[in-house]
């Protein structure tokens, strides 16, 4: 086994934290239960945030960036996972508070891993990465909420985005009528081809609206935030459900009680950092049967680590489509 091995690790450069290409050794990696040859990782907009210097995610210093990974365990003192095993791991605090995965080489504790489904390979599940997690997160809290196929339209904004792509392929296939809010009109062949049935322009969802607006959406899942959000909450039919997870536009949210209390509209906030280990289970499960595997190479790239400064740069400015996959050994 190599010693040293290649990590994008974020430091303070010149007042500001970002994340560069280094080599580590095996004694500088954390002292957790489980050592994990990384074969992938992903891009996030967290990650590119991290990478780029763009925001404040690190919360201590030096730390390995990425929220995902995927690789093979070839050490352990649990007795939850053997040598051979394939494993993924999403959020817990990786790349924030917990060395992250891109990384050749990360110690991991055994608590936040998850073994791959046998449908998924190693690069598959990094096609979903995080961002179809919590899509996926978002579809069961929909259905949670009593959210069915033929309850009308469910709206997915930032649709072109990862956690977009994959929601708008698993609730297609589970039979709703899917509307993409994109302001990119060049992605709509392929959000069509993903199972959107209809557009709406970003835009329109973006300028300060009525705080009670024309019912329109059965159910929807929101990355964006802001005035996007205090928007579609003002648009959703009643007993509807909001599931929100991003804040692609801001943490803000200035809205008003009367969709709450004269709808009865619910607001459903996402957390894939910390969900429990069984919702985490159940998630992937519900991927592994739900998420056409047609769909996850049409939603996904694959890069080297060596491009993440100028990726990270590109997914800030919401130049990315879909899912990219990160060879963390190019």
């Amino acid at each position: 086994m190599s010693e040293l091995f290649n990590a994008v690790v974020a430091t303070e450069v010149e007042g500001i934290t970002k994340g560069q290409l280094k080599q580590l050794s095996l004694a500088e990696l954390p002292d957790e239960d489980v050592l994990i040859k990384v074969s992938y990782s992903s891009l996030n907009f967290k990650d590119g945030l991290a990478v780029s210097g763009k925001g404040k995610i690190c919360k201590r210093l030096p730390m390995v960036c990425g929220i995902d990974l995927a690789g093979t365990v070839i050490e352990s003192a649990s007795d939850k996972f053997s040598v051979g095993d394939e494993v993924l791991v999403n959020g817990y605090g990786l790349g924030e508070k917990h060395w992250g995965g891109y990384s050749q080489m990360q110690r991991i504790n055994s608590d936040f891993i998850v073994k791959v489904p046998d449908v998924f390979s190693l690069q598959d599940t990094m096609a979903i990465g995080t961002a179809g997690y919590t899509a996926m997160l978002s579809v069961m809290m929909l259905e949670r909420q009593g959210v069915k196929p033929g309850d009308g339209e469910v709206l997915v904004t930032g649709a072109a985005g990862g956690v977009g792509s994959v929601a708008i392929a698993l609730l297609a296939k589970l039979g709703h009528n899917v509307v993409a809010s994109t302001g990119r009109p060049e992605t709509h062949e392929y959000l069509t081809e993903l199972g959107a049935d209809s557009f709406i322009d970003r835009a329109e969802l973006a300028e300060k609206g009525a705080p009670l607006a024309a019912e329109r959406w059965a159910g929807v899942i929101d990355t964006v935030g802001s005035t996007t959000l205090a928007n579609v909450i003002a648009q959703t039919r009643r007993n509807g459900c909001v599931a929100m997870c991003g804040l692609a536009g801001g943490i803000d949210l200035l809205s008003t009680v009367f969709p709450f209390i004269l709808r009865g509209v619910i607001l459903a906030g996402i957390d894939s950092v910390m969900a429990d280990m069984e919702l985490r289970v159940e998630a992937w499960r519900r991927l592994a049967q739900d998420l056409p595997k047609s769909k996850i190479n049409g939603i996904s790239s694959l890069e080297p680590m060596s491009n993440l400064p100028a990726l990270a740069e590109k997914i800030v400015a919401g130049q990315i489509r879909g899912r990219v996959v990160i060879d963390v050994n190019a």
